[in-house]
């Protein structure tokens, strides 16, 4: 054991040498007289020790644990006094100091800010009760301290009675006075209304806690630790922390709570939990510890048993101490990166150090015994003696000394300088000064009684001070706004070492760098990524889990038309549905691309030559009826005039499938409907008109043929009809005209389209063209029967049977089609439709003129027609015999008897059915014939 080393024989020392506390002036650490006296708290040990005896008796009881930095603070102070002094800051007028060890206890803190409260030159430190403390004045006119936030606010209230100016890293006293402190950070002290006399020279917790939030946040750490002492500062600290990490969205996976006090019989076993906790939680790699030195040393070392390794960050209470860095094996635990105040140049308090030998001691009761830890620890080697010291109570000096040798190792205080608190001891020091130099321009300031602590706080509240050739003053809040140094440990020729890596300025939330090679060692620090949850990549999205933290979830894919293109984000954003697009994964928004039917796309290539060829057909037909115009198989078509002009609605509705194809126009879909409904209309009303020539021609009905020869009227039928299609198709396109639209209902792509305007209108305008084609079929139906030569009628009878059932089956495949081929389906209907009726009737015309050309002479259409006609004289004859006369020797009787002319008299045919009366039946003449062909 290292203690066990550095014990020597005991020996007896003279007895002038006393720490107990026998009177007043016991408890006084260092002082030294002066005009206005600065009173001076600093915890120089750790720990106070508790009697034994029973029952507890309210005694001020020793102190052990001897702190290298904080002794080294007192001496700043003194150091900065005396350059204050020898100086002309302050002509004519010196700064004493009294010196007090709080042993980082409240209550011995408490005990020297009651003395400190005491009226001055009052020979028995009696602290007056008074109603108005305005002129009162106390021992001392201001306070430097205390070391630790949780002695600082219980001082700071107790000064507050008098407004006794008070800096954290200085305490000012009087009545009513000023507290200004170096190293009690604390956010809650700023607040003036709990605290009016304190002032601090460091930064608030709150911009050391958004530090800490901001580098673990710019680290990428999400899921971290915190390790903090259960006192009013590490709780404080904590909370602060714990609203800067949840603003970073940084997630505590566990907070463990060590007890305050060394002295608490729970310490050690609470430093083993908290040490066990961290190896358990594996996925935990970054440590913030909020503790003062001595308790981090403690974890520490158990720490290092366990063979612990992570990321610890220190707070500033910890992140330059020497004595931590210098633990054996202290680079097993990974690595450590802390704030600390800013640092100054620290050469003329380092050189103040190597003449300290001179100092006298009879003053100085911390200097006293140093110089006693010294004979007894010298032998020993650098982290011995540093714990040996750190060890040493009061009461084993008087044991372990022999005499008082004065043995210095200038080196060691020069190593456990720790810069950033000297620093904001030395300046809190000179901000007292220079308050003081405000006041004193205009009164005789050797007089105690110039001036009281409160007039001294009003003065601290606006004072500038020139330090290091720069202004520095107090906020509103009694803060000042220094920066923090961003410091890492780093193992150096086999030594650990303190480096400033960067500098964190609280005004902009930013860390400044010095050059490139501390930057990437900044950067470096984001290898380790201690997570609940692994990062969500670009394309995810966070899912949050069972879990309580924020920092627990799952990655998900961002949906279809969604997209994330950062890491760990909560949501995924939405792409504009209307033009963009977004596969599952996505990191951007694609996009969409145009669709319409193409000249391009090869089933429009194929509609394109189905039309073509219709076209062709067309053409073809024209040609051969020009050519046989005079036959009369195209004379009984109705004449070359009507067949050209159905042909030429053909070609119309042939022509109207372009414009369903390639990238729809105004134009374009106001034209396509219109063409196509005005030509079928047209080639629907001529094919009406020779539907009713055919029957007018060959029918016997007398009372049909008068309403035939009413009804038949081609132009004014032509007319008409397509008429009222053009008013229907005018009319559309006047009040409901259709037009382009894009379509978005399809995920990656836009659908340039043709919206009709009004489905009614269109309906309309098929519904009409339905209502002539069924007519037309009405009147080929009663047709059908025509000589073999005129069957024109049945194939016009089975051409619109096709246009019925293709437009039948288009109405539900339109109404479930879309997309960029939903054109494709109407040009289809179209072209069966106009096929249909283009083939059925004029085909079998070709077919006769082209194949059966004897059949298309004028004898062979007279003998067919009169054949015809003595079929339907037939017909007629038997549809006037009785229902009891149908049997089968009478119908060949009478059949026999009317096909032979030489039965007729003057175009009758007479024959009897056996049991009825004399039938008469009329026969066509072979002139009546002729006139009939001709008239057709």
């Amino acid at each position: 054991m290292a203690f066990v080393r550095f014990l020597i024989p005991c020996f007896v020392i003279s007895t002038d040498v006393a720490f107990s506390c026998q009177n007043t002036d016991d408890i006084v650490g260092a002082s030294s007289p002066g005009d206005i006296v600065i009173g001076g708290l600093f915890a120089v040990h750790s720990e106070m020790l508790h009697p034994e005896e029973y029952p507890i008796k309210p005694v001020i009881q020793n102190c052990a644990g001897f702190e290298i930095q904080i002794f080294l603070q007192t001496l700043a102070m003194i150091h900065a006094i005396e350059m204050i002094n020898n100086s002309t800051l302050l002509p004519g007028v010196t700064l004493g100091y009294e010196i007090y060890d709080t042993c980082a206890e409240v209550t011995k803190a408490m005990a020297s800010a009651l003395r400190f409260l005491s009226k001055f030159n009052s020979s028995e430190d009696v602290v007056e009760f008074k109603c108005n403390y305005s002129d009162y004045i106390p021992r001392i006119k201001a306070v430097t301290g205390a070391t630790y936030s949780e002695v600082s606010m219980a001082v700071s209230r107790l000064l507050a009675l008098q407004l006794i100016p008070q800096e954290v890293i200085m305490t000012f006293s009087s009545t009513k006075g000023a507290i200004v402190s170096p190293a009690s950070s604390a956010e809650i002290l700023s607040d003036k209304i709990r605290f009016p006399s304190f002032f601090r020279t460091i930064p608030s917790d709150f911009h050391q806690t958004r530090a800490m939030a901001h580098l673990i946040c710019e680290s990428g750490w999400d899921w971290i630790g915190v390790i903090a002492t259960d006192d009013d500062n590490g709780r404080l600290a904590v909370e602060s922390f714990g609203v800067q990490a949840m603003a970073n969205n940084v997630c505590i996976a566990f907070k463990e709570m060590l007890p305050a006090y060394l002295s608490d019989n729970t310490f050690h076993t609470k430093v083993d939990d908290a040490v066990e906790k961290i190896v358990k939680e594996t996925r935990v790699n970054v440590i913030v510890v909020f503790m003062r030195q001595f308790h981090v040393l403690k974890l520490f070392q158990k720490a290092i048993e366990r063979n612990v390794n992570k990321i610890w960050i220190a707070s500033d209470n910890w992140s330059s101490a020497v004595k931590i860095s210098t633990i054996p094996n202290i680079r097993q635990l990974g690595t450590i990166v802390g704030f600390g105040f800013k640092s100054r140049d620290s050469s003329t308090f380092q050189d103040f150090l190597r003449n300290l030998h001179e100092m006298p001691t009879d003053n100085n009761k911390f200097l006293h015994e140093y110089i006693m830890l010294l004979s007894v620890c010298a032998h020993l080697e650098y982290h011995d003696f540093q714990a040996c010291i750190s060890n040493q109570s009061q009461d084993d000096l008087l044991q372990n000394i022999e005499n008082k040798h004065q043995i210095w190792k200038d080196d060691f205080l020069n190593a456990n300088i720790e810069p950033g608190f000297i620093h904001s001891t030395v300046l809190a020091v000179y901000t007292i000064a220079y308050a003081i130099r405000g006041l004193c321009k205009n009164r005789n300031c050797k007089d105690p009684s110039a001036f009281t602590p409160w007039e001294l706080l009003e003065e601290l509240k606006n004072v500038t001070v020139i330090y290091d050739d720069k202004e520095i003053k107090f906020d509103s809040n009694g803060d000042m706004s220094t920066s923090y140094d961003v410091l890492l440990w780093k193992e150096i020729d086999g030594h650990m070492k303190i480096i400033t890596m960067a500098e964190y300025d609280p005004g902009k939330d930013d860390f400044i760098f010095e050059d490139e090679e501390k930057k990437k060692e900044f950067l470096d620090l984001k290898k380790v990524q201690p997570t609940c949850s692994q990062h969500c990549t670009p394309g995810q999205m966070k899912k949050v889990t069972g879990s309580p933290h924020t920092c627990c979830y799952e990655c998900v894919y961002c949906p279809e038309n969604h997209y994330s293109n950062q890491t760990d984000m909560d949501y995924c954003y939405q792409c504009d549905n209307k033009t963009y697009w977004a596969p599952v994964n996505s990191t951007t928004c694609y996009s969409k691309t145009i669709h319409f039917l193409a000249w391009t796309d090869w089933f429009a290539i194929f509609l394109l030559l189905l039309s073509a060829f219709g076209v062709v057909l067309i053409l073809s037909i024209s040609v051969i009826f020009t050519k046989n115009l005079n036959t009369p198989v195209v004379k009984a078509s109705g004449g070359l005039t009507v067949c050209y002009i159905i042909l030429f609605s053909h070609f119309l509705i042939f022509l109207s499938t372009t414009f369903f194809i390639d990238e729809p126009t105004e134009f374009k879909c106001k034209t396509r409907q219109a063409l196509f409904g005005i030509s079928f209309a047209l080639c629907i009303s001529c094919i009406l008109i020779k539907s009713l020539k055919i029957l007018l021609a060959f029918s016997f009905d007398p009372k049909l043929q008068n309403f035939l020869k009413c009804m038949y009227k081609p132009i004014p039928i032509v007319v008409t009809c397509t008429g009222i299609q053009v008013i229907i198709c005018t009319f559309w396109l006047i009040f409901r005209t259709p037009f382009v639209k894009q379509n978005f209902s399809i995920s990656r792509a836009i659908i340039l389209e043709c919206n009709e305007g009004s489905i009614l209108a269109f309906g309309i305008m098929l519904g009409y063209i339905a209502a002539l084609a069924f007519i037309c079929f009405i009147f080929a139906f009663k047709g059908r029967k025509l000589p073999e030569n005129y069957n024109e009628a049945k194939f016009i009878t089975f051409g619109m049977l096709i246009y019925f059932i293709a437009w039948i089956v288009f109405i539900p495949v339109y109404a479930t089609t879309f997309g960029k081929y939903l054109p494709a389906v109407e040009i289809i209907v179209v072209l069966i439709s106009n096929y249909g009726i283009l083939c059925c009737t004029f085909l079998p015309k070709c077919y006769i003129i082209i194949y059966k050309q004897e059949t298309n002479t004028k004898s062979a259409f007279l003998k067919m027609i009169y054949t015809y006609s003595s079929k339907s004289a037939s017909s007629v004859a038997i549809s006037q015999i009785s229902l009891d006369s149908k049997s089968s020797s009478s119908r060949a009787t009478v059949s026999e008897s009317c096909k032979s002319q030489k039965n007729s008299v003057n175009g009758n045919c007479h024959f009897q059915v056996p049991g009825q009366t004399l039938i008469k039946a009329k026969v066509l003449p072979k002139n009546a014939a002729r006139k009939r062909l001709s008239s057709i």
